[in-house]
């Protein structure tokens, strides 16, 4: 196995260097793992910064996660905080036909996800934006998803209502379940702080589990056709 295919997520990392330096003519999944590995080399060559698409275990909560969204099969989904991709590419590797919208505050991760779809990954759309003033139509996306995203909002009930408003079948969450030293984490939300931030935004549907050093929870926005 090259050193390609050994360190990198091929398919993620092919289409990011594709759209970072053109050539997308042809379809990403005709693509061989040995022309995924060959655009890797050329990135590499291009100095490209590949470090987010290096290969690593799927940590418990995003297994978590994937493992709800298998079982409820999104019609679309919206992404909040995609962050380096840590859950946003497994679940586009698992869920190859599902619009996924990809929303983020940061210029420089929306840049990194549109370079990714422009590269052949055509399910995704990557866009600028904060959730608690989002204006997207009512019930937009069939799963809403916040995965270690709540903890690092100021106005946290304000996006939770706007997530809620934008789901149309649920919310997933995942929040760290204990305090850390990371500053950004400005919440340290229990079962019994979400509960009360999601039922004053008018869902009670709620459903909790965990993994360590994680809480994970759903919340059934009820709007299915």
């Amino acid at each position: 196995m090259s050193e390609e295919n050994g360190r990198y997520d091929l398919r993620m990392a092919a289409a990011y260097v594709r759209g970072r330096l053109g050539g997308a003519d042809t379809p990403l999944e005709q693509l061989t793992d040995g022309e995924c590995a060959a655009l890797i080399g050329r990135g590499r060559q291009a100095g490209i910064d590949l470090h987010h698409f290096k290969t690593f275990d799927e940590l418990p909560r995003v297994r978590m996660a994937l493992g709800f969204l298998r079982s409820v099969q999104p019609r679309s989904l919206l992404d909040v905080g995609s962050g380096r991709g840590v859950f946003l590419f497994p679940f586009l590797r698992e869920f190859p036909g599902v619009p996924v919208t990809s929303l983020d505050l940061l210029d420089k991760r929306v840049d990194m996800l549109r370079a990714v779809s422009a590269g052949g990954v055509s399910s995704l759309t990557a866009l600028r934006g904060d959730i608690c003033a989002w204006d997207a139509p009512d019930a937009s996306f069939d799963c809403v998803t916040l995965l270690e995203v709540l903890e690092h909002i100021p106005d946290v009930q304000a996006a939770v209502k706007n997530a809620l408003r934008l789901a149309r079948r649920y919310v997933v969450v995942t929040v760290p379940s204990k305090p850390d030293n990371n500053p950004e984490h400005i919440h340290l939300l229990t079962r019994e702080k979400l509960t009360a931030l999601f039922e004053g935004a008018g869902c009670a549907r709620l459903k909790f589990g965990g993994v360590p050093g994680h809480l994970f929870m759903t919340a059934a926005a009820g709007k299915d056709d």
